[in-house]
């Protein structure tokens, strides 16, 4: 009995330990599958805040089984079988080991329940900038089965920090707000132009953490939500978030990632690049669809600096893509790169969730001028 006790307090301590290393992957108990004793819990509501393994709590905080019955609501959890839902101004936080200096991106899934606008907080801490949090509306969902999966970046500014997902609103009923399952963590690599092409990550097969058992994409939010962009080396200048999409779960043009443009104009995908004033340059890029019920007109234009291209692509929904290309004579020595989707477009299975055109493999290389001799 003495060795079960024993053995029992050293797999508490183990899981309530203080930070862990993470690089890549699910944080520890990200997926909230160890929950709490039942001596910490009062239905679905957790009592304690350090009741869930690895994760400190505070405000209401309940722990969900999937399939649990709120009224007539059903909640569904995307992957495992638990979820935590965060009521009001309820928060959850780890402390984790990273690199000092580097960039990481956090990745997460959550889906709405009853609040009318609901919204998470997104922070790390330590953090010398005063607003690099980001407010993440979830008024817009972009998937099927109601989950989504975000992604924010931030920059490690000590060996040990700690994440915060934070629910700030405040409704009539306290345990109205949203789910949270599978946080995940990658290290990002800073991405650098090569000979072959002037703009950074023009296959964007660097960025965020992508949930292996999802298959609705990852979100990255716009610029105003997060000043350190998860794509690196692409800066989301708009009002609504881009799709990051994997060819585990949707046609990619080439490679293994992809971005979907889902808000028609409210989603724009810039890069600055440095040019030379005078000299003529040439993008290139792939238009597609990501085999996702996106059917239709998938326009897309692109602009650099002063030049602009309208792309068509006729999509039955089923993968396939256009090669496209825009030739432009830079007028500065800063040319902004944008790609945005002309219209809106929403999935053929009667969903309700907002789609777009794929874009892949951008290229970006100046024209050389070859010098006719003439005998």
């Amino acid at each position: 009995m003495y060795r079960v006790t024993t053995l029992l307090a050293l797999l508490c301590a183990i899981c309530h330990s203080s930070a862990s290393t993470v690089s890549y992957g699910l944080l520890p108990n990200g997926d909230f599958e160890y929950g709490p004793k039942p001596s910490d819990m009062k239905g679905t509501l957790v009592t304690s805040k350090t009741a869930i393994p690895k994760w400190e709590i505070s405000g209401y905080v309940e722990y969900i089984k999937s399939g649990h019955k709120q009224g007539d609501m059903l909640l569904i959890v995307p992957a495992g079988a638990y979820a935590v839902r965060l009521g009001n101004e309820a928060s959850i936080k780890q402390k984790i080991k990273v690199a000092k200096g580097q960039f990481y991106s956090l990745t997460f899934s959550a889906a709405r329940t009853c609040a009318q606008e609901e919204r998470l907080n997104v922070s790390v801490s330590p953090n010398s900038e005063p607003n690099d949090w980001g407010m993440l509306p979830m008024q817009t969902m972009y998937s099927s089965n109601g989950w989504d999966s975000y992604a924010w970046g931030f920059l490690a500014e000590a060996s040990e920090v700690e994440i915060s997902i934070h629910n700030p609103g405040v409704e009539e009923d306290p345990a109205c707000g949203p789910l949270i399952d599978s946080i995940a963590l990658k290290l990002l690599s800073p991405p650098k132009r090569g000979n072959d092409n002037l703009l950074k990550n023009g296959n964007f097969e660097e960025g965020p953490y992508v949930l292996p058992k999802t298959s609705s994409g990852v979100l990255i939010p716009p610029k105003i939500e997060d000043d350190h962009s998860p794509l690196p080396g692409w800066m989301i200048e708009s009002l609504k978030a881009v799709k990051y999409v994997d060819s585990d779960h949707f046609a990619v043009p080439e490679g293994k990632r992809a971005v979907e443009l889902v808000a028609g104009k409210e989603s724009a995908l810039t890069q600055v690049v440095r040019t030379i004033i005078g000299k003529t340059y040439v993008l290139t890029f792939a238009v597609g669809d990501a085999k996702n019920a996106c059917e239709g007109n998938l326009g897309l234009e692109a602009f650099a600096g002063n030049s602009t291209v309208k792309v068509a692509y006729k999509s039955a929904g089923k993968g396939g893509f256009a090669l496209a290309k825009l030739r432009f004579k830079a007028n500065g020595e800063r040319t902004r790169i944008m790609f945005i989707s002309t219209f809106y477009t929403m999935t053929s299975d009667h969903s309700g969730s907002l789609c777009g055109p794929v874009i892949d493999d951008v290229r970006l290389i100046s024209e050389r001028t070859t010098k006719v001799v003439h005998a």
